[in-house]
Formats: structure tokens, C-alpha cells, sequence
């Protein structure tokens, strides 16, 4: 049964001299946690976990606890088994996180909690987290800025000797844990479990081999056999591929077991969604394998594989010095001052930031219930008409250089004292990025799926925005 709150308990009456010694962000960070919006938001998520959570079972821990341990953890970018062991030994995260002198939640349990939070709740909590710092002077929300930057995801380089060979091993594996299910029926087929991981660890060693040379012969002479390497390649996958689809269709021959836990998956079923998960990407993984090397064309970037276990992932052209391609999603970030991120957005495949300044506008007003005054961004964010129609909703400057060929007004606007005044404001939102891959994770993202990149940017900027709160608010103490 999900419980609130523990009682509360005097952590600092058994140990005053821990009171002076508390971090003073995290005393102004106590009582913006206390917050009643910022708990029913969460609330409203961990009572979705099973049917009966909100009533039946053994008390839960906490949900204020819940909250409070997951931004200890962000805010200082642990793990989840470091953040139970760091509270464990320390009274004052102990009092911070309102666990009290009970025992600290396990990190699978807190890993379990931290799923059932959903992206709109982290969205909802970002605006929240805005409008506790306008109502705390932090910020004025008078200044909107806009960029992007990349999360990458957590993949080795994507070639397609790697892929073939990342699909010949996963399919293997599946094969193997269902073949107690289905040995029976696939007893009489030829080849039904052979492994086939060894012959193309050995035809990926030969093709590494082939591209040390260096001299033009030996490269020559190298092309063909490495053409027909990847044949080889090619066929031991569809081969793999085949065993994967007879013995998926063993699988639903099998019969579910009968008893009180039938609703639970079975071992069968979850087999089966694994494989129905892979065969099509290893199937792509072929296409384009073939397409590209095979043949000599071309695969278009938001049709490309590059990644079996994030296959959510993007091939980015950022054009940077040092990382001209990046594998990840494109990220959108809203800042007022005060370093306050008011909202992200991960783009969809194929969509670009051109469009997202309209959005931007659109959530401040709706967050801070008045337009900027002023809106900054690059020359990747302009849109033609866009400054007439910022004007018209409220915003008096517009500084985002124009796109193309410019007109002579447009020029002398640009040049103008004030225009570059406004525009230098702009390149502060690139610390604020730096800061957020240095410090708080979006550099690159550890947890799995689109779910995942989502949780990992939404908790890195919540943990960002309260600790620009907590450390405003204690300087003015102080």
C-alpha cells in the first residue's frame, strides 16, 4: 500500500552539531520540496503501479521520500546503489530524503519507483520548478532563450560488420535459452540450435585484418575479399535469421501453463516478444548491409539501424569540430534567466528546431502567464514572418539572425548596437549545456529506450533547476 510520509522525527535534536554543518542548498531545497503540486504529481504516478497500490498490500516507502531520494540522486549524479549506500551513512541526507532513522529503500525498489514516473510528469514538474523560481525572485522570466544539443546514447561505434555480428549473437541467445521449450518439436529439423557465434567471430576478425592495408596493391587486391567477407556475413545472419523464425513459431504451438499466476508472461510469451523485437532489426541490419556494401548505395539517415539495444537512436550531422557525426536524439532547451530550463523537447526523426521558437513562446506564456520580452536563438531556429508574429503576441525583441541572403534593412538591423546586445545574450544558454552534460547527465544517456532518454533529461534538468534555486536562495541568506 502506498503511504505518503513517515512521522516526522527530529534528525538534528540527537545531533545539533550536524544543523551548522548542513549544506545550505539543501535547507532551501527542503522547504521548496515541500511543495504540494510537486508531491501530487508524483503521487499520481506511483498509484498507477499495480491496481490495488493506493489501498491493498504492506506500507510502500514513502512517496515524499520517493521524490526526495530521486533528486539527491540526480542532484549529485549517483547511481542508484551508490545514492542507498550515501544516505545510509549520512544523517543529513538521511534527514533531507525524510527517511529518518528507518532503513533506506533497496536500489532495485527505488529503480522499480523511478519507472513508474512517466515524461509528462517530469515535464509538469520542470514547470512547476519555473514557477516556484519567478515566485522566489530567482527569475523574472522576462528573457527567453533557445538551443539544442545532443544525448548520446549509450552504443558502440555503428559499423555493419558490427551490426551483423551484434544480430548473429542475440538471436543466438534467444534460440538457446527457448530451445528447453521447443526442443520436441524442432527434434527432426536439421541445424535447429546450431550456434554460429564462432563463424562470425571468425569472418569479422578476417575482415579487420583487411583494412590494416595500406599500400594501394594490397588494398586493391583487399577490396574483393572483403565484398566477399561481408557475403558471408550476410548469409550466416539470414541463416541465424531463419533458426530465429522456426523456432518462434514452435513457440506459439506451445501451451500456456494453467494455475493462479496464468496472467503473469510466461517464460514462452517473453521469448516470443524478444524475438518479434529483434527479427525486424536484424532484418534492416541485412537491407542495408547489403545496400551499402553490396551494392553501393545508400541507406537515408532516419531509415538507418544503428544500434540493435537503442535502435531509437539517430545519426546527427552536427558539423562540430572533433564530433561531425554524433549518434543520439537532438535535444531542445528553453532558458530563462536565473539558468532556470523551462522546458525540452526530444525531436521526432526527420524533424529539425526550425519550428520550435513558436512552441517555446507558446509554453512561456502558459508557464509564466505572460510573453517574454525578449526571444534569442542562432540562425538554425529562423523562420521568415516569425519576428512579426512574436511582436504581435507580446514579445518587443526578436534577436535571431536571419537565415539566407538578408536585405539590406534587414543587415543594418542586425548590425545595430542593441540588436547584438540582445543576440549576445544568447550564448549563455551554451553553458547552461555544458553544465548539463558535465554535470548532471545529458552528456550521454545510461538508461534504455525512448522512456529512458526521457527520464534521464527530465531529471537532469529538475536536479539543475532546484540546485540554481537552492543556490540563489542561500546567497541570499547568507
Amino acid at each position: 500500500m502506498l503511504i505518503d510520509r513517515y512521522p516526522p522525527e527530529d534528525v538534528f535534536a540527537h545531533v545539533p552539531e550536524l544543523a551548522n554543518q548542513a549544506d545550505p542548498v539543501l535547507l532551501q531545497l527542503d522547504r521548496l520540496l515541500e511543495d504540494d503540486l510537486l508531491f501530487q504529481q508524483v503521487r499520481a504516478d506511483l498509484l498507477r503501479r499495480y491496481r490495488f497500490t493506493a489501498v491493498h498490500g504492506r506500507h510502500s516507502t514513502p512517496t515524499e521520500a520517493i521524490l526526495r531520494l530521486l533528486v539527491v540522486r540526480h542532484l549529485y549524479g549517483w547511481s542508484f546503489e551508490e545514492t542507498e549506500k550515501r544516505v545510509a551513512d549520512s544523517l543529513v541526507l538521511r534527514w533531507f530524503t525524510r527517511v529518518y532513522f528507518r532503513r533506506v529503500p533497496d536500489d532495485t525498489t527505488l529503480l522499480r519507483w523511478a519507472h513508474t514516473l512517466q515524461p509528462d510528469t517530469l515535464h509538469a514538474l520542470i514547470a512547476r520548478a519555473a514557477q516556484l523560481a519567478a515566485q522566489l525572485r530567482v527569475t523574472r522570466a522576462r528573457k527567453l532563450r533557445v538551443d539544442g544539443t545532443v544525448v548520446e546514447t549509450t552504443i558502440h561505434y555503428p559499423t555493419d560488420s558490427r551490426l551483423l555480428g551484434d544480430g548473429v549473437r542475440v538471436l543466438t541467445r534467444l534460440v538457446q535459452r527457448a530451445r528447453p521449450l521447443v526442443a520436441e518439436r524442432l527434434a527432426r529439423v536439421r541445424d535447429a540450435f546450431r550456434r554460429r557465434t564462432r563463424s562470425m567471430q571468425r569472418r569479422l576478425q578476417a575482415l579487420y585484418r583487411q583494412v590494416r592495408h595500406r599500400s594501394e596493391a594490397a588494398a586493391q587486391a583487399a577490396v574483393e575479399q572483403r565484398r566477399q567477407l561481408y557475403e558471408q556475413l550476410i548469409r550466416i545472419t539470414e541463416q541465424t535469421m531463419q533458426q530465429a523464425r522456426r523456432v518462434r513459431q514452435a513457440l506459439t504451438q506451445v501451451a500456456a501453463p494453467a494455475g493462479p499466476h496464468s496472467s503473469r508472461p510466461t517464460a514462452r510469451e517473453r521469448l516470443g516478444a524478444e524475438l518479434d523485437r529483434f527479427l525486424p532489426l536484424v532484418e534492416q541490419v541485412v537491407r542495408q548491409a547489403r545496400t551499402r556494401v553490396l551494392e553501393g548505395g545508400k541507406v537515408p539517415p532516419q531509415e538507418k539501424v544503428v544500434s540493435l539495444f537503442e535502435p531509437h537512436t539517430r545519426v546527427l550531422q552536427r558539423e562540430k569540430p572533433g564530433a561531425p557525426v554524433e549518434f543520439g536524439r537532438h535535444v531542445v532547451l528553453d532558458e530563462v534567466e536565473g539558468g532556470i530550463v523551462t522546458r525540452y523537447r526530444i525531436l521526432p526523426a526527420g524533424e529539425g528546431e526550425r519550428h520550435e521558437l513558436e512552441r517555446a513562446v507558446t509554453h512561456h506564456r502558459k508557464v509564466f502567464r505572460q510573453p517574454p520580452k525578449l526571444v534569442a536563438a542562432d540562425r538554425g531556429f529562423h523562420v521568415p514572418g516569425q519576428d512579426a508574429v512574436f511582436q504581435q503576441a507580446g514579445v518587443k525583441h526578436v534577436a535571431v539572425p536571419w537565415k539566407g541572403k538578408a536585405s539590406p534593412e534587414r543587415r543594418a538591423l542586425e548590425h545595430s548596437r542593441a540588436w547584438r546586445r540582445h543576440y549576445r545574450w544568447r550564448a549563455g544558454i551554451e553553458g547552461r549545456i555544458h553544465s548539463l552534460r558535465r554535470d548532471f547527465g545529458l552528456k550521454r544517456c545510461r538508461d534504455h529506450g525512448e522512456l529512458g532518454m526521457e527520464r534521464t533529461v527530465g531529471w537532469g534538468i529538475l536536479a539543475s533547476n532546484l540546485r540554481q534555486i537552492g543556490q540563489a536562495c542561500a546567497k541570499r541568506a547568507a
